[in-house]
């Protein structure tokens, strides 16, 4: 979906419409959560400090986000795609995959069901879409953002490893800014340039997405759509009303954060063996820091004390912060049932990249 929670806003309040508009806060600590194409052409994006995008434009407007309302467009949608195939592994309230080799209306091109379901989305719900069409999932994420908005554009096999070193290595998925910096500075500047690395090199370099990105690099991503997705992580953060520094109270809000965390994964039944904690510093420079333990983190005196101790080697005195996260990963059952070979991805970190 294109610009899906702003242009939800700007369906149901015709107001909106033609202006630009930002969902989220507006108040000093405030972020960015989606902003309408009018916006983005003062270079507002997601994930941006609401301070600095009203600086960009000053006639933003800001809405509260309706989470519920998002969720339930979402339902509609899934509706849509649910007349072509049951095959369905979302990403989010606004993307998902679909596998439409063998559809429920026998239609033989898959850019032709692409287009059908823009046109129903257009027709029943009012908003706009853009699908990407090839032979397997990181090419289709690709060609799906490659002609936004109302963009249709499809990767035939035989023009992929073309299309893929044309591309610029911060296009490629999985690659934010800070990865695309490291890219630069070993000379990586597009597919062609990631594919003359050896699969050592990149894994070196990168660690285990390395072997990805080699991969993608030369059109491979033998990953299924997966219908049911299994939750793999929980975490929460908190952007603070204002900085801190003072060990004390770095401590009470972390404190807070784990309490909170401790409650989600009740409520969701969850827990996990790999506790990461997040810092967002004033200058906005992210970091984090993860330790694993040898049983199940579910309780926050579990969780708490290995915060505290990932917390050590956070040198913020001198570097005041402004966010924190904790997140729990890694759940038990994944160690108990390994994955079979063609399922050995792991979740990539991504940097905003809107």
């Amino acid at each position: 979906m294109d610009a899906f929670y702003a242009s939800v806003e700007q369906r149901d309040n015709p107001e909106l419409k033609g202006k630009p508009v930002a969902v989220g806060h507006a108040e000093r600590r405030g972020v960015v959560a989606a902003a309408s194409y009018e916006a983005r052409k003062f270079g507002i994006r997601s994930a941006m400090p609401s301070q600095k995008a009203i600086k960009l434009c000053p006639k933003l407007i800001f809405i509260e986000g309706r989470m519920e309302t998002y969720k339930e467009v979402s339902r509609q949608i899934h509706g849509i795609f649910h007349d072509y195939t049951d095959i369905i592994e979302p990403i989010s309230l606004d993307e998902a995959f679909l596998d439409v080799t063998v559809n429920k209306k026998g239609i033989e091109l898959a850019v032709d069901i692409a287009r059908e379901i823009k046109c129903r989305i257009r027709k029943e719900l009012d908003l706009i879409a853009s699908a990407g069409v090839s032979y397997n999932k990181f090419l289709a994420k690709i060609a799906s953002d490659y002609r936004k908005p109302d963009g249709l554009c499809t990767i035939h096999p035989d023009q992929a490893q073309e299309f893929i070193d044309r591309l610029p290595i911060e296009s490629f998925w999985g690659v934010g800014p800070v990865t695309a910096k490291k890219m630069h500075r070993l000379g990586i500047y597009n597919g062609r340039t990631l594919r003359e690395c050896t699969r050592d090199m990149l894994i070196r370099q990168f660690g285990k997405a390395g072997s990805i990105y080699y991969d993608f690099a030369r059109g491979i991503d033998d990953r299924p759509v997966e219908p049911t997705r299994i939750r793999k992580s929980i975490g929460c953060e908190h952007t603070l009303e204002k900085d801190i520094s003072l060990k004390s109270a770095v401590i009470i809000e972390l404190y807070h954060v784990a309490c909170e965390l401790t409650e989600r994964m009740k409520a969701k039944g969850f827990s996990g063996m790999t506790l990461t904690l997040k810092i967002k510093f004033n200058d906005f420079i992210q970091i984090t820091r993860s330790a694993s333990s040898a049983k199940e983190l579910k309780k926050l005196d579990d969780i708490l004390p290995l915060a505290k101790r990932l917390l050590k080697e956070v040198d913020y005195e001198q570097h005041p912060i402004r966010l924190i996260g904790l997140y729990i990963s890694n759940p038990k059952e994944e160690e108990d049932f390994p994955p079979a070979r063609s399922s050995e991805w792991i979740q990539l970190e991504f940097d905003f990249k809107d």
